[in-house]
């Protein structure tokens, strides 16, 4: 029984392959305080700067310092200089920045007592200041009021601050109210973390706001706006996963990719491979790896190897499989194997598994099988199956096919046929064939076919032609042999050439016509070796007058073992006055069962004279038959006979 399926390999399950029940590329759990700051609050410090109260997402240094390299430290020096000889002169504003500056710097002891004071001046930055010390000391309660005493005032940093403290105690109708005043006032922070309640509650206004974040600048609300932009246009796309991504998405993913964002660049840098820009996916690859993405790193392993570097892939492979990305184990597995060091791959294989990637398992069993070890390889193929690989199930069917358990194998196929595996369906076609349950076989023929399988498709085809449905015949024959199948491409053919209106006798001088469309499928089929093909090609050849052609033609069928094409060319050759030739080429084509070319052997050797050896292959010709030809060969024999006893 001819079963397929039993050779894929990890390079044919694709780049992003994950455990089954996983997406792709898992979503990171929307949480801003870990994606976007080590302490939310620090975000939350507000600097006064010329009467006016300016929020800052992060702690900076201004562009004059960060230019001036080792003058930072001397210009902050002096700064705080200033600023204590303003505070001590009572200046509410210069107080009031020193104590941002110390609290960014972490000295909380120095920067509290001249919060307070600033505070108590009125000072809603300070406000919003001393909100964020005393919550970083613990006393939550307490930030909040001052940040409710900020907010009210006007300030969107404590309005934001306030918001997420609401939402961490449960109070999310306070939360929602205070994060839209931050970002109406069109704080980031606010807008994002409004746009993550209203997201975590189903609501359609989050996207509005997710892109106010984003459009100021916000790396992680850029992310999400571009995934949830990306999922949107797959499922309008009935699910075509990653084909194409909108020019937004893209745009998005780029801008948070800019700002350091290492899950963007490695969606960027797939979206960049698809389109074939691979230079550039390169390097956005390179980017998110060198920011600790195992995924990047495993991906852009397969883009070095693609290019044929092994060697930097390997690497690539190596830091993502030690980083626990799976995939990137069973690559380096699958490389040790090509190279022959399978103790080396199945290390590897082993690691996948631990990492939770099934298709170790899977690797395992067919690196067991290729070695001959049928238990392990059952063993292997088994565990995968059980945690849901259609394609190790499908393999151990096959094994137990194998080894003579059918009863044990069905089932295996027809779960792996169910989960999606072309190769598993084709397979139970097969196996209902042999019991002769040929409705039930066509059905699982036909569910191959109808996902691109080539030889299903052929087997609709050959079945359809049985019913005398050509139409339906046809339409499968076309696909199977545009998918490179030379015995659907020789059957087209014919059911093409059935429909031929008979062609005049070929004259001498007559101008060669165009080759029909069926003569094309045949050429097809005889290129890729297809015995009866080829003799059709040369008959049709012989049919133009193009001795030299239909030669050709006959003869690598022959030396390939058709009997047809050895006694075709043995008349040519006889036609050219080639006879000893031609009967070299009949006697193999009457040793392999053709009753005409042992009729043609007979009347050569009777023409010549050796009556007995005549005789010989004309007593052949009528046990090989036809009718025609037996009944021609035995009034042979017996003249022959005659002659003898004479």
């Amino acid at each position: 029984m001819d079963v397929m399926g039993d050779k894929a390999t990890l390079f044919e399950t694709g780049r992003f392959v994950q455990p089954s029940g996983e997406e792709a590329t898992p979503v990171e759990t929307p949480d801003e305080n870990r994606v976007e700051s080590r302490d939310w609050t620090a975000d939350a410090v507000e600097t006064v700067k010329t009467d006016e109260t300016v929020e800052t997402d992060e702690t900076v240094e201004t562009e004059e310092a960060a230019e001036t390299g080792v003058t930072v430290e001397t210009g902050e020096a002096v700064e705080e200089m200033r600023l204590r000889l303003a505070a001590g002169a009572g200046d509410a504003e210069a107080t009031s920045v020193l104590g941002a500056m110390l609290l960014r710097r972490g000295d909380l002891d120095g920067a509290e007592p001249h919060l307070r004071a600033a505070t108590a001046a009125g000072d809603r930055a300070a406000a919003n200041n001393l909100g964020v010390l005393l919550h970083q000391r613990g006393y939550a309660d307490e930030a909040a009021g001052w940040w409710r005493v900020a907010a009210v005032a006007g300030s969107a940093a404590a309005a934001h601050a306030l918001g997420r403290h609401c939402r961490e105690c449960g109070d999310e109708p306070a939360a929602e109210y205070w994060l839209r005043q931050s970002a109406e006032q069109g704080h980031a922070l606010g807008a994002y973390a409004l746009a993550d309640l209203l997201e975590h509650r189903g609501d359609g206004g989050a996207e509005r706001w997710m892109r106010a974040a984003a459009e100021r600048g916000h790396r992680e609300a850029a992310y999400r706006l571009a995934r949830a932009l990306d999922r949107r246009d797959s499922r309008d796309s009935d699910g075509d996963n990653g084909v194409s991504v909108p020019a937004e998405a893209e745009q998005w993913y780029r801008q948070a990719a800019a700002r350091g964002h290492r899950r963007a660049a490695l969606h960027l840098g797939s979206i960049l491979e698809r389109k074939g820009e691979l230079k550039e996916a390169g390097r956005w690859y390179l980017t998110s790896a060198k920011d600790g993405e195992a995924r990047a790193a495993c991906a852009l392993g397969f883009l070095l190897r693609d290019a044929g570097d092994t060697e930097n892939a390997a690497i690539w492979w190596l830091r993502a499989a030690q980083d626990g990305d799976g995939n990137a184990a069973n690559a380096l597995g699958a490389l040790h194997a090509e190279r022959g060091q399978t103790q080396t791959a199945e290390r590897w294989y082993r690691a996948a598994m631990d990492a939770g990637d099934d298709n170790g398992a899977y690797n395992l069993g067919l690196l067991c099988a290729e070695q001959g070890r049928t238990a392990q390889a059952e063993q292997w193929y088994r565990r995968a199956a059980y945690a849901g690989h259609r394609e190790a199930a499908n393999a151990l069917a096959i094994l137990l096919l194998q080894v003579g358990d059918t009863a044990g194998a069905e089932p295996w196929f027809s779960k792996a046929a169910e989960a999606g595996s072309v190769d598993a369906a084709f397979n139970l076609g097969i196996l209902f064939a042999g019991r002769g349950e040929d409705v039930v076989a066509l059905r699982w023929y036909e569910r191959a076919a109808s996902a691109g399988h080539t030889e299903a498709a052929l087997q609709v085809g050959i079945a359809r032609l049985r019913e005398g449905e050509e139409q339906e015949a046809e339409r499968h024959l076309r696909c199977a042999a545009g998918g490179g199948s030379a015995e659907a491409a020789y059957r087209l053919a014919a059911v093409l050439d059935a429909r031929r209106p008979p062609q005049p006798a070929h004259e001498l001088g007559e101008i060669a016509h165009e080759k029909t469309e069926c003569e094309e499928w045949y050429e097809r089929a005889a290129q890729q070796g297809h015995r009866r093909a080829q003799v059709r090609v040369g008959m049709l050849a012989a049919a133009r007058g193009d001795v030299c052609e239909a030669a050709r033609w006959y003869r690598e069928a022959a030396e390939a073992g058709s009997r047809n094409g050895a006694f075709n060319l043995g008349l040519l050759l006889a036609r050219e006055g080639s006879e000893p030739e031609a009967v070299v080429w009949w006697t193999r084509a009457a040793d392999d069962g053709h009753g005409r070319a042992a009729l043609r052997l007979a009347l050569v050797y009777a023409r010549r004279g050796e009556l007995a050896e005549g005789q010989r292959w004309a007593d052949r010709a009528v046990s090989l038959g036809p009718g025609e030809v037996a009944e021609r060969a035995a009034r042979l024999r017996d003249a022959l006979g005659q002659e003898l006893s004479a």
